[in-house]
């Protein structure tokens, strides 16, 4: 599931890149791309994890989206864009902080891999949220 909705924002955050546009779209464009790099290295990680927990990553295209904690919505304007990345961060630092809880001390390893990403989620959400109030 998690690995899921990791790979969906990757696929979501490169769409708002290419088809960003208005005045702000260039600062919304860095956002993005940079999103995307760390969302593809968020999915990396958990899959490395999973494997050496002796289970299989999902990469599957058509469980991908069923699976993600957070909807694929593309947005049409800019301000769409932003808004429903926004949300999709939000979504996931909830449920990363239920799954950092849930883990407590049983997987130090693990929870400090979701600790680390759980950092940057809420990095994402800060700059999306920064962005819509210029928009």
């Amino acid at each position: 599931m998690i690995g899921s909705a990791t790979v969906v924002c990757v696929l979501r955050y490169k769409r708002h890149y290419f088809m960003g546009s208005g005045l702000k779209a260039n600062v919304a464009a860095d956002e993005f791309l940079e999103h995307a790099t760390q969302e593809a290295e968020h999915a990396d990680r958990l899959a490395e994890r999973i494997v050496q927990l002796s289970g299989e990553p999902e990469f599957n295209p058509d469980l991908l989206s069923k699976n993600s904690h957070a909807q694929y919505v593309a947005g049409n304007s800019l301000k769409e864009m932003v808004y429903e990345d926004l949300v999709a961060e939000r979504i996931a630092i909830d449920s990363y902080r239920e799954i950092i809880q849930y883990i407590g001390e049983k997987d130090p390893t693990t929870r400090r891999i979701f600790e680390d990403i759980l950092a940057q989620e809420e990095e994402h959400a800060d700059d999306m949220a920064d962005i819509l109030k210029d928009l």
